[in-house]
């Protein structure tokens, strides 16, 4: 018999750092909070994702069903690929997906984790919520979704207004997503496990570190981008301090290293394997040179200062944008409004920590309050009954 389990959805096993962050620091919670119900992770690439969080969680599952059912509607228009998984959820009657389907069903809630992967950028992603809202119509789940990133709008305003209709909880990370779509604002999840991170940070020598990513840039920003820290790099090493350059996402971080190398030296070049197995390098003397969200939240976190520079207007100066307003004390270039100097420390970020960690934890447990048994949905389709109807001879053999 399927037991109720908690079914969390995420981007995560690209891998991409903040958002791996995100979902290892949700995990973390369950395992303290619920060990013993299972967690289901539905996210796009399960065979990374089990090895980037083996041993998180003790009944920890991974899927790709609702990801999956997305991309092989790509040719579609965003509305009918909404359509097309509602429909299959509501319907099964598909061997390729009926299994994963099932498993959905059983779910006492379903939780769309935090990040801004379901905005007009990604209109298609969209379609994770209607398969939620599918399983709800036919089950009773609850629908949580938490820190999210929605900008620029999907779709229409009215929209908008209606993605989130009927789910029990939902925040946003910055004001301009809680005003389009009249949400409550809330704050990024990684705030979930930012205290942990910069618990591990070590105030060593002054150093800078890097990380310039080469994808989703407007036209001729990376180059901008890469020349304008160039200046920064070799300020540092002239001073004689050491620069690190990191990785957030393999691959699409690399470019902007090969044009700096002259300046980095190859062991000062950290991949993401290394920045995931060893924690993120914080510091309070450290000064940070990045496009990546997730580097500017934690680095400030713990007390570095650094420069953010925006490279998509309209998504990454709204994330960005969201931090300064926290007390990051970060400076943020964009086109419009060049940075040249790296800002004096400011340590309002760091000071509030302890009191949005608190925040967090505290959205986080009325999510998932401290109990025992989970209870079985009401539900007229959580079981393999509801796949017997549709593929008989699959579940008799």
């Amino acid at each position: 018999m399927d037991t109720p389990s908690h079914y969390l959805v995420a981007t995560a096993g690209y891998p991409n750092f903040g958002d791996e962050f995100i979902t290892a620091s949700w995990l973390r919670f369950l395992a303290e909070t619920a060990p013993d119900t299972d967690v289901w992770l539905d996210c796009p690439q399960p065979g990374v994702a089990q090895l980037l969080f083996e041993n998180l969680h003790p009944r920890l599952r991974i899927t790709n069903t609702l990801w999956r059912a997305i991309w092989e509607a790509g040719d579609l228009v965003p509305s009918d690929v909404s359509k097309r998984v509602s429909d299959l959820v509501h319907n099964l009657g598909s061997p390729n997906y009926d299994l994963g389907l099932v498993k959905l069903r059983t779910a006492k809630s379903l939780h769309l984790l935090g990040g801004g992967y379901v905005n007009g950028i990604w209109p298609h992603h969209a379609a994770l919520v209607s398969g939620m809202k599918a399983v709800k119509e036919i089950t009773g789940a609850q629908l949580f979704a938490t820190g999210q990133g929605l900008m620029p709008l999907v779709g229409t305003t009215s929209e908008a207004f209606e993605l989130f209709d009927g789910f029990d909880h939902v925040s946003v990370r910055d004001a301009e997503s809680a005003q389009a779509y009249s949400l409550q604002l809330g704050i990024d999840d990684a705030f979930l496990g930012a205290a942990a991170e910069t618990a591990k940070a070590v105030n060593g020598p002054a150093a800078m570190f890097v990380c310039i990513q080469s994808d989703m840039n407007d036209e001729g920003r990376f180059s901008d981008i890469v020349a304008a820290a160039r200046v920064h790099i070799r300020a540092a090493v002239d001073q004689g301090k050491k620069v690190y350059y990191l990785e957030a996402i393999p691959g699409i971080d690399r470019p902007a290293y090969d044009l700096l190398s002259d300046l980095i030296p190859e062991e000062d070049f950290l991949p993401f394997t290394r920045v995931w197995e060893e924690g993120l390098p914080l510091g309070s003397n450290h000064v940070w040179i990045t496009t990546r969200f997730h580097f500017h939240l934690l680095a400030s976190a713990a007390g570095a200062r650094g420069i953010a520079y925006g490279v998509k207007q309209g998504y990454y100066d709204i994330k960005h944008t969201s931090l300064i307003s926290l007390g990051s004390g970060w400076a943020l270039d964009t086109p419009d409004a060049p940075v040249n100097k790296i800002p004096p420390g400011v340590e309002a970020l760091r000071t509030k920590l302890g009191k949005l960690t608190d925040q967090k934890r505290a959205e986080a447990l009325k999510l998932y309050p401290r109990s025992g048994r989970v209870e079985d949905p009401q539900s007229k389709g959580s079981s393999l009954n509801a796949l017997r109807r549709f593929v008989p001879s699959l579940v008799s053999r």
